[in-house]
C-alpha cells in the first residue's frame, strides 16, 4: 500500500515544482504595481481634483460614521473576490484563457499601485499611513491568495495544453481537476476572511487616522 505523504512534504514539493511560474508572476503583479503608481503621475490636474473630490469625500463619510453598512460592504467584497477567483478558475479549465489569467493579475497589482499611489501623490505621508491601513491589511491575505491561485490556474492550463497536443500526461485529468477545485473551495475561506477585514477592521482603522489628520 502506498504511503502518503505528509501535508508539509505536498505543498514544498508543490511551490518547488511551480516555482518559476510563481516567480512569472509575482514579478508579473509588481509589474502592475509599478504601472499602477506611473499611472498617477501621468493624470492631469483636473483629473487629480475629481478623484480627490469623491476621495474627501469618501473620508469624510468615513469620519462622521456615514459610510456604507460594514455588512454590505462584506457582502460587495466576498462577491468580488469570489468572481474574481471564480473566473481564474474557469480560465485555468479553458486552454485560450491563460493569457487572461495573467492579464487579470497585472490588472490587480495596476488597481494596488494606483490606490497607494494615488493617495501618497494627493496626501503625502498622511496618505501612506491611510493607504498602510486601508489597502495593506486584507491584501496581505488576497495578494498571496490571488498569486496562488493564478499560479495553480497557469498550471493547470499548461498541462491541458500538453494533454492535448503533446500527449503527455502522468496523472489522470479527473484527478487533476479535483484537487484544482479543492484549492478553490480552500482559497474561498481566505477570502471570507480578507473581507471580513476589508469591511469590518479597515473602516474602524480609517477613522482613527483621518481623525487624527483631521485634527
Amino acid at each position: 500500500m502506498r504511503k502518503q505523504q505528509p501535508y508539509k512534504t505536498i505543498v514544498v514539493n508543490h511551490f518547488r515544482e511551480h516555482s518559476s511560474i510563481y516567480l512569472f508572476i509575482s514579478v508579473l503583479f509588481l509589474m502592475g504595481v509599478i504601472f499602477g503608481a506611473i499611472v498617477v503621475n501621468s493624470l492631469n490636474p483636473s483629473q487629480k481634483e475629481d478623484l480627490f473630490f469623491y476621495l474627501s469625500r469618501f473620508f469624510g463619510e468615513v469620519s462622521e460614521g456615514t459610510y456604507a453598512n460594514s455588512t454590505d460592504m462584506f457582502k460587495q467584497s466576498i462577491l468580488h473576490n469570489l468572481k474574481y477567483v471564480g473566473l481564474m478558475w474557469i480560465l485555468g479549465i479553458s486552454i485560450i484563457g491563460l493569457p487572461i489569467i495573467l492579464i487579470l493579475l497585472f490588472l490587480k497589482g495596476v488597481v494596488v499601485g494606483f490606490t497607494v499611489g494615488f493617495l501618497v501623490n494627493q496626501m503625502g505621508w498622511s496618505g501612506f499611513v491611510l493607504s498602510f491601513v486601508s489597502v495593506l491589511p486584507q491584501n496581505l491575505l488576497i495578494i498571496p491568495t490571488f498569486i496562488i491561485v493564478g499560479t495553480v490556474a497557469v498550471a493547470f492550463s499548461l498541462k491541458m495544453i500538453r494533454q492535448q497536443f503533446m500527449k503527455r500526461m502522468n496523472e489522470p485529468v479527473l484527478q487533476l481537476l479535483t484537487r484544482y477545485s479543492l484549492l478553490m473551495i480552500g482559497v474561498s475561506f481566505v477570502i471570507l476572511m480578507a473581507s471580513a477585514i476589508e469591511a469590518f477592521a479597515s473602516p474602524v482603522l480609517m477613522k482613527e487616522i483621518i481623525d487624527v489628520v483631521n485634527k
